[in-house]
Parts: structure tokens; C-alpha cells; sequence
């Protein structure tokens, strides 16, 4: 059974004492250890005995993002712990608490709301700074560092689940089809999938300065992604029809910051944070004067043209810094018939990487749930069947000499391994596939007829690996 946290407990050196906060997919624990004095919490991801893909994942990402991050907006990370045991992050305590309470109290008096749109957009410029987009900003995600003489308060982001690094492999995208965040705050492109545009943060600031100048959601608390789906041709209600004491120019930065098409919102967080401090060199428009949202025929025409559409532009260097990577899918057989032949592919994997220095390996296992129900995902033992095979794989990976930022791991799930794989390769513009066949018995039946349906299938090269004869002793391909 999975290591579950428990007040009293010690892992790695780290005491845990009360809980301080249960949510739907992580606990926050107050922990101690004797070589870290300051104030520091825990977050474990609650994995059940069902199927916790995305929890795996997203906190797969936090751990690799998050150490990574530097600067008062983000939480200092003390320690992290694996799945082999109980995975965990252990970051320091940010005392001063969530924006939640703030926002709780909406509409705020004006000066109070400039200040904290101020300190928020700043903290999302500095995360933008670190190739990171966060795409899950909201009220809950946000803390705020106390105030002290020597500075104003400082907004801190946390939750790092659903995050981008511009300079890693998205874990996420390429697991998961379906849209993620926070259905009030979502941006348009995010309903689109589109995970790697830093102006989809812009949108949910937006949102939320929105909701501080007005004590309203801009475009309500949808519960479903057909909700979501409508902000690509609805625009909201003005804020100054709401509350007439909002400036023009307020207005004007968070309707700008609200348009459907990221091209014509701000293009970095640094240029918002320079109109907040810099209210009178704003440049004002007509939505700057809007008291009333688009009229029927306009959204109408807005819809004709946005149902069709499946993709906005993105930002031209994201675009290129991910087309550059050339993406090898290795396939890995983890059963215990397997044990030979995921040996020679590893070695086949160091020789691609001879010729191909700049190569990242995405390494997969399949699940196949035909041999298992939902609610049939764990072992005799009772672990976590995707953990454990998500640990099993890290562990044969373990002799590929590469960076972790090069090197990704995925357990995909399907009841025919072959289509899982192709689909996979598909989805995330795999150059090259590379799989066992089995020798004989059992496995050869299973193992080769996924190969061959992968060699007649996929649209992209595909290298089949052999185990060898004895008396050949040289591996077929």
C-alpha cells in the first residue's frame, strides 16, 4: 500500500505535525527538520487506488518545475521526495496566507485594489522571466508575504501542478488531451489546448483584477467546458457598468487584458505592470469608454468566425524553441519476461544518442486495461499500479546519460498497446519510435504483433529491437 502521511511521521529527516490544509488532490502538512530552523510545509498528492494520472503528472511537474524557481514570488523549496516511497515537496511556510480572503471582500476601495493588481502582476512577470507560465492562477493559488519595514507585501504563486516551462518537456500535453484550469479564469487558447502561450496568465489577471474592481467573475462560474467555450465570441459586462468609479484607464488594462484574441491583449506581464504604475501614459480606446457589452449582431459575428476556429497564434520563439527538439518515443516492456530485452534496448537507446547528441527520450509503458477495471489498478500488494510502473521505468532509465530536462517518463493506458503507442508518437510529433519484439513464447506473440502494427501504423521511423541468438550474439533489427 502506498506511504500515506500521518501526523508524527519522519521521512527523509522531516518530522510532520498537523495538517494544515486538505484539498481535493494534495495535503499541506507543517513539518520540521533539525538542519532547517525556519518555518517549512509539505505537499503530498492524495493517490488513491483508482486511476490518479493526473495527480501523478501534475505533481511530476511541480517537482520539476518548482526547484528550478528563484526570487521572493515564488516559495523556496527546501526538499523533495519520489514516488518510490511517498512523494512529497517541502517548501518554506509563506505566513502571511492566501489572496482568497481578499478577494472574499470584493469590491475593493481603488487604492488598495491597484496595490495588490501591482504586486500579483509583478509576481507573474518575474515567473514569465523564469520560463515558466503558470496556467492555473486564481485567488487560491495566490499568498501574500507579510508586509515589513523594509517592504510592502509581495504576492507569492504556489501550485505549480498545470504549469509550462518553456524549457522542459510539457508532461501534461502529452499525456492529456483535455483542456485544463480553473473553468472562471481559463483563458480561450486553454479551452483550445494550447498550453504554451505566457498570455494565457494575462487573461486570468485580467479575470482577477476584474473581480477585485467589481465583486463579479467576468464571465460568471461555469461548471462545464461548454461554459468555457462561450468566451470565445461573449465579451464581459464593463466594469464601469458594474461600478462607475472605476477609472477609464483601469477599465481600459483589464478589457485589454480580456481579449479573446491573445495578440490583442498585452504580450508580457511587464508591460501591464508598467500601465498599473503608469496610469496616465495609458493609451485610451474605446473599451476604455464601454458601458455596456458587444450588442447581439456583433457577437454573432464574432461566433461565426470563433466556431471555427481550433488555434490561436503563438508567441514565434515558443514556437520554435519546441520544434527544435527532436522527440525519440522508446517503448519499454517491464514485465518480467521483458527483463533481457529492456536491457539491450537501453543500450540501443545510448547509440542513438551518439548521432544524436540533442535528442529527447520520451519514455513510455503501456497499461493495458483490459487486464484491469478502474477499480482494479493496483497490485497484490496493493500499490499503485501507474506508480509503480512510472518508478520502474525511471529505474531502467537510469543508465541513459542525460539531463532530466531531456529525459520524460509516461504510463499510458489502452487495451491494445500498438494504437496507445502510434497515438502517442501522434500526439506529441515523435520523430522516431523505438520498441522491443519478443523472442518467443508468450511474449513473442505479444510483443510482436505490437511491433509490426506499430511498424505498418506509425507516421513517423520506428527501430525494432531483438533479443539476440546466443549463437549470433549480435542484436537484429
Amino acid at each position: 500500500m502506498p506511504t500515506l502521511p500521518h501526523p508524527g511521521m519522519e521521512i527523509d529527516g522531516f518530522r510532520l505535525g498537523e495538517k494544515l490544509h486538505q484539498g481535493a488532490f494534495a495535503t499541506i502538512w507543517e513539518v520540521t527538520h533539525p538542519d532547517h530552523p525556519t518555518p517549512m510545509v509539505m505537499k503530498v498528492p492524495i493517490i488513491m487506488d483508482g486511476y490518479d494520472g493526473p495527480t501523478i503528472v501534475g505533481f511530476e511537474v511541480e517537482q520539476m518545475i518548482m526547484p528550478r524557481l528563484s526570487g521572493p514570488h515564488v516559495p523556496r523549496v527546501v526538499g523533495v521526495g519520489d514516488f518510490s516511497v511517498m512523494p512529497y515537496i517541502v517548501t518554506e511556510k509563506i505566513e502571511g496566507g492566501s489572496l482568497l480572503s481578499v478577494f472574499k471582500r470584493a469590491p475593493l476601495p481603488l487604492s488598495d485594489l491597484l496595490e495588490i493588481a501591482a504586486q500579483m502582476v509583478q509576481a507573474v512577470a518575474e515567473l514569465h522571466r523564469q520560463h515558466v507560465i503558470h496556467l492555473d492562477l486564481k485567488p487560491e493559488n495566490l499568498m501574500q508575504r507579510p508586509v515589513s519595514q523594509k517592504s510592502g507585501g509581495v504576492t507569492v504563486l504556489i501550485d505549480f501542478g498545470l504549469s509550462r516551462h518553456d524549457q522542459l518537456p510539457d508532461l501534461l500535453a502529452e499525456e492529456f488531451s483535455i483542456p485544463m484550469g480553473t473553468f472562471p479564469y481559463i483563458a480561450p487558447e486553454q479551452y483550445l489546448r494550447c498550453r504554451d502561450d505566457l498570455r494565457s496568465d494575462l487573461f486570468a489577471l485580467g479575470a482577477m483584477i476584474y473581480e477585485l474592481a467589481t465583486g463579479k467573475l467576468p464571465f460568471g462560474m461555469p461548471q462545464k467546458l461548454k461554459g468555457v467555450r462561450k468566451r470565445l465570441w461573449r465579451d464581459p459586462v464593463p466594469p464601469r457598468a458594474l461600478r462607475p468609479e472605476v477609472p477609464e484607464w483601469l477599465q481600459e488594462i483589464i478589457l485589454r487584458a480580456l481579449e479573446v484574441d491573445p495578440m490583442r491583449r498585452y504580450q508580457t506581464a511587464a508591460q501591464m505592470a508598467f500601465d498599473l504604475a503608469h496610469p496616465l501614459q495609458i493609451k485610451l480606446t474605446p473599451r476604455a469608454m464601454k458601458i455596456r457589452p458587444d450588442s447581439l449582431l456583433t457577437v454573432f459575428h464574432r461566433w461565426r468566425v470563433m466556431r471555427k476556429i481550433r488555434r490561436f497564434a503563438t508567441p514565434v520563439s515558443v514556437a520554435l524553441q519546441l520544434a527544435s527538439v527532436p522527440i525519440i518515443c522508446v517503448a519499454v516492456d517491464l514485465s518480467p519476461e521483458g527483463e533481457r530485452l529492456a536491457e539491450i534496448l537501453c543500450g540501443s537507446v545510448q547509440r542513438m544518442l551518439m548521432t544524436q547528441p540533442d535528442a529527447r527520450i520520451a519514455c513510455v509503458n503501456v497499461l493495458k486495461t483490459a487486464r484491469i477495471g478502474i477499480d482494479q489498478a493496483t497490485d497484490e500488494a496493493g500499490n499503485n499500479l501507474h506508480v509503480v510502473r512510472l518508478v520502474a521505468l525511471r529505474a531502467w532509465a537510469a543508465g541513459i546519460d542525460l539531463p532530466e530536462d531531456r529525459l520524460t517518463f509516461a504510463v499510458l493506458e489502452g487495451p491494445d498497446p500498438g494504437p496507445v503507442i502510434i497515438d502517442y508518437a501522434t500526439a506529441n510529433h515523435v520523430s522516431h519510435i523505438v520498441l522491443g519484439a519478443g523472442g518467443h513464447s508468450t511474449a513473442r506473440r505479444y510483443l510482436g504483433s505490437v511491433s509490426t502494427q506499430v511498424v505498418a501504423e506509425a507516421h513517423c521511423s520506428v527501430t525494432v529491437i531483438r533479443v539476440p541468438e546466443r549463437r549470433e550474439g549480435v542484436a537484429q533489427a
